[in-house]
């Protein structure tokens, strides 16, 4: 009996707090559960929209971000969340691939760009994205995985834990591999009907889908021919069908324009804004890449780390040595041969002799595994030092923080871990920087072809089916007289 009042109290516990955090849609009209508010929402997206700037390559075109974020404030101004502040972000990745975080943030790849042919076509990709956003696609995700058991709702409701949990998990992998075939639908309907709102002819959806089922199967064909895992747009267009029944319901249920009205399309200004963008891989000439005062970068060795800031390096003999200005600690790393296979925690204690470590933890980065922790203080050193070891092939990194004289305020431990965490593998500066390839428009005549352009161009074995998907004529189309056509050089 007390087990069953318990069952009962958390039952009405549960139903109370399901039943206080229905909102209503903006976009559907209908009632969601939700676990958030939309001040919540945005404070969500905000934070990730941050980790993203930190991490992520961001194309750097003043004109042609200024020309998206337009198309973007268009489409998101005849949405059904208006008063939202959307921010839309070009991507600096050849992916082909765009993404909605919560809060209105948005984002599109450099490589997507390249690949369509209007900006009706932009337009349709910025509303589909929109359409996650309105729709709260994102939030409704993630209520419905939080509430995959009783508990589990009743836990994040009472504690509020994987709201404010660690952000990067939470939204990130639904958002770039897509939010399942419902949503997706969902997102193209309300995205036609913007593209509607805004003047734009909403068939400009399913154009887009043509654009991206072509890649799709062309991606399928060289993984197939290189034997790799095809990787396609949000991961879900594989059970988009080019002439989808429901994806033509939703498309026509947005509206027809007049007949004696003209779709935008805006071609032109559409060609001479991505004029000159980047295709393929962006090669960042050294002279261009931002300065870091405080990287060291051992070229020989092929490692890179950021030390901390105004701390001056010194290269002696022995070790890498990293200190203030003060001299009050020192973050040491040396570089030895791995002679027998052991573990990272077992070379600590084996190879540098220290048998004990608190916090001790391994971890991994940068396709490396390692160790860490914390020596305590004992008779060879007043203080504790932070301990860490990486593996890279036959050579193991290690890293000792140390502090001689701490100051006031100062957290040297957190500062040690930092620049530990930056350790990468590093390529050798080369002589003379790769050039990047970019698309440039030009004019068909009578002896254009596609096989003959990838033969000047220098694209390569697969440079023909290249250039047909950039112009939209995959698998066998050639160019017409006249026709302003895409090249790469």
């Amino acid at each position: 009996m007390p087990v069953t009042r318990s069952l009962l109290c958390a039952g009405l516990v549960l139903a109370a707090l399901l039943s206080s955090s229905c909102a209503i849609n903006p976009a559907t009209g209908t009632p969601n559960l939700v676990l958030m508010s939309e001040k919540e929402e945005i404070r969500i997206g905000k934070e990730m929209h941050e980790k993203i700037l930190e991490g992520t390559p961001i194309y750097k075109d003043e004109k042609l971000q200024a020309y998206i974020d337009e198309i973007g404030q268009r489409v998101a101004a005849a949405s059904d969340r208006p008063e939202l502040t959307y921010y839309f972000t070009i991507i600096d990745s050849p992916d082909i691939n765009a993404f909605a975080l919560p809060g209105g943030y948005i984002y599109i790849n450099r490589g997507l760009i390249g690949y369509l042919n209007t900006e009706a076509q932009l337009a349709a990709v910025l509303a589909h994205e929109v359409g996650h956003v309105t729709a709260r696609h994102a939030v409704r995700q993630r209520t419905a995985a939080a509430g995959a058991g009783a508990l589990s709702v009743l836990s994040v409701l009472a504690t509020r834990s994987t709201v404010v949990g660690d952000v990067t998990n939470l939204w990130s992998t639904a958002a770039v591999r897509g939010y399942g075939r419902e949503m997706e639908l969902e997102a193209d309907g309300f995205g036609a009907q913007y593209l509607f709102n805004s003047g734009y002819d909403p068939n400009a959806m399913a154009e887009v889908i043509g654009v991206l089922k072509d890649q799709e199967k062309y991606a399928r064909r060289l993984a197939r021919a290189k034997g790799k895992e095809i990787q396609t747009y949000h991961g879900v267009f594989s059970t988009h069908p080019r002439n989808d029944k429901r994806l033509k319901e939703v498309i026509a249920k947005a509206g027809t324009l007049p007949e004696n009205s003209k779709a935008v399309t805006n071609e032109e200004t559409f060609r001479e804004k991505i004029n000159g963008l980047v295709y393929g891989t962006n090669y960042m000439p050294a002279a261009e890449k931002p300065e870091e005062p405080n990287r060291f970068t051992h070229n020989r060795l092929g490692f890179t780390l950021l030390f901390p800031e105004a701390w001056q390096v010194e290269n002696t003999r022995s070790a890498i040595v990293a200190a203030p200005e003060d001299k009050s600690a020192e973050l040491r790393l040396g570089v030895a041969r791995l002679r027998e296979q052991v573990r990272p925690d077992q070379y600590i204690r084996k190879n540098m002799g220290i048998a004990l470590l608190t916090k001790s933890e391994p971890f991994t980065q940068a396709g490396m595994i390692g160790h860490m922790g914390i020596r305590p203080a004992d008779d060879q050193q007043a203080h504790p030092s932070r301990i860490a070891v990486l593996f890279r092939g036959s050579r193991v990194y290690t890293f000792e923080g140390r502090v001689q004289a701490p100051q006031e305020g100062v957290d040297y431990d957190t500062l040690f871990i930092d620049a530990i965490r930056t350790f990468r593998p590093a390529r050798r500066a080369r002589s003379t920087p790769n050039t990047s390839k970019k698309i440039e428009y030009v004019r068909a005549n009578q002896q254009t072809t596609y096989a003959a352009l990838a033969r000047y161009t220098g694209l390569g074995e697969y440079g023909e089916q290249q250039l047909r998907l950039l112009n939209g004529h995959y698998p066998l189309g050639e160019p017409q007289p006249g026709d302003w056509i895409k090249i790469v050089r």
